[in-house]
């Protein structure tokens, strides 16, 4: 009876424990591939194994990488692009089609456990992609159900700007236009279907948006001191992160589905960045990215006020700087490595090893605002036609942006291709950075410090 009593345990202890096992706190990576001299995908799975990642996430269905991720065990999330979530919503043969030649092929000998029908859709001006996410997903679901790939979960990638309010976190609510039209049936159906919200959490930008009112301590997991309660729920927060998260599982609340499991899609910090970006640096990169890799990894689980014991699964953001995404400068900076395979800074994804074994940290130089001029200039040894372009671009927005350049003006001479687009650039960026534009051009352009003005000609720009 006694063997009989143990067999029973054992069988018990190892149902939960593969029950269990979609949920457990191990560490993943998002694995992005805009850049053009990043290693191969065979080298890049042999990177993602090395920092300690159990699971990894990409951004489509990448053949090459689905097959080079084949018999590693590790858990792997793929894409739906956006681009074709309103095809496939409409459509039953497309997301039949796109699960028999994106999961069939490869499953199982690549773990694929996640599919995400699209990345921060609401993020652009309301479109007709919005409200075809959710009929998507369940045409995926139904998809997947054909093909008895029942492991696999279904959700979607949501960014923090669909709450129209995080603060308190107790005030936690859905933007109005989503609510109810999009938020609400996806709920519905990632409770019903027992899957996770996906949620990119960045404490970077609140911070940066206002370091005078949000202490970097606190945003780094490394406050001492500083703490928050929130007035209505009266939970004690010690951490940005957990703010941010728990405004999300309030919206959910409000919404009728309270018990909805988060994952964290997204998070990181940028190890470099643009002159006018604050706190962007590889010290701040390594204390964050290491703080929340144990605080995420912590046995017991900690969860976070709001949902304490609660398991977080994880994606940190990213493998590899990508030189080829768009925006300012952090947007290029976000990698544990630089393309060339080496670690930004050190870094284990298992949580396991104490930070007194890494290198020391070179200390921040810009954890305060920059104050002083910055213009933005071209960058020297780029393709002539692209920079050509970009000149024809620049000097076609903004007010007499390219006066000063025209023949016979101040800035004409020397009349070449560099100076003329250095000077559009920064005429361009000086006038419209106030509205989002960045000094990026694709690549072609870069912000200084150094007045590149000449005679008499006067290079506008950006005052901080």
């Amino acid at each position: 009876m006694l063997n009989m009593g143990l067999l029973l345990l054992y069988f018990l202890f190892l149902f939960f424990s593969i029950s269990s096992g979609e949920i457990s706190n191990q560490v993943g990576i998002n694995y992005g591939q805009l850049g053009d001299n990043l290693p191969s995908t065979i080298e890049s799975v042999k990177q993602i194994q090395s920092l300690g990642a159990k699971r990894v996430k990409i951004y489509d269905a990448n053949p090459d990488i689905l097959n080079a991720l084949k018999d590693t065990n590790l858990q792997v999330s793929i894409m739906v692009p956006n681009q074709l979530i309103i095809n496939i919503s409409t459509n039953k043969k497309s997301a039949d089609s796109w699960v028999e030649s994106n999961v069939v092929p490869f499953y199982p000998k690549t773990k694929i456990r996640y599919l995400l029908v699209g990345n921060e859709v609401t993020d652009s001006s309301p479109n007709e992609t919005w409200y075809n996410i959710v009929p998507a997903m369940r045409k995926i679901k139904n998809a997947l159900k054909t093909h008895s790939l029942n492991k696999v979960k279904v959700s979607t990638s949501m960014a923090m700007d669909v709450l129209e309010s995080s603060f308190p976190p107790s005030n936690g609510t859905f933007r109005s236009d989503i609510a109810v039209p999009i938020v609400k049936p996806m709920l519905q159906f990632l409770n019903r279907t027992k899957s996770f919200y996906f949620l990119d959490v960045y404490p970077y930008f609140p911070w940066s948006t206002d370091p005078k009112n949000i202490n970097l301590d606190y945003a780094l997991f490394e406050s001492r001191t500083f703490i928050y309660t929130d007035p209505v729920s009266n939970l004690t927060y010690t951490n940005l992160f957990d703010q941010m998260v728990d405004s999300v599982v309030f919206a959910m609340k409000k919404l009728g589905y309270p018990d909805v499991r988060i994952w964290i899609a997204e998070t990181g910090w940028p190890n470099a960045g643009d002159i006018d970006q604050i706190g962007a640096n590889i010290y701040n990169a390594a204390t964050y990215n290491r703080n929340v890799i144990k605080k995420l990894t912590a046995k017991p689980t900690i969860g976070t006020p709001a949902r304490p014991g609660w398991v977080l699964p994880s994606f940190i953001f990213a493998l590899y700087n990508e030189n080829q995404k768009p925006g300012p400068g952090t947007e290029r900076h976000f990698g544990l490595l630089y393309p060339n395979g080496s670690n930004v800074y050190g870094i284990d994804l298992s949580g396991e090893t104490p930070d007194s074994d890494f290198e020391p940290l070179p200390k921040p130089d810009n954890n305060e605002p920059y104050k002083g001029k910055i213009w933005c200039v071209a960058v020297r040894r780029v393709n002539a036609s692209e920079l050509g372009s970009a000149l024809s671009y620049a000097c076609s927005q903004g007010n007499k942006t390219c006066n000063p350049i025209q023949p016979g003006k101040e800035c004409f001479k020397p009349n070449s291709l560099f100076w003329h687009a250095s000077y559009a650039f920064s005429s361009y960026w000086s006038q419209l950075r106030n509205t989002g534009a960045t000094c990026y051009f694709n690549g072609l352009a870069t912000q200084t410090a150094k007045d590149p003005s000449f005679g008499h000609c006067k290079f506008p720009s950006v005052t901080l």
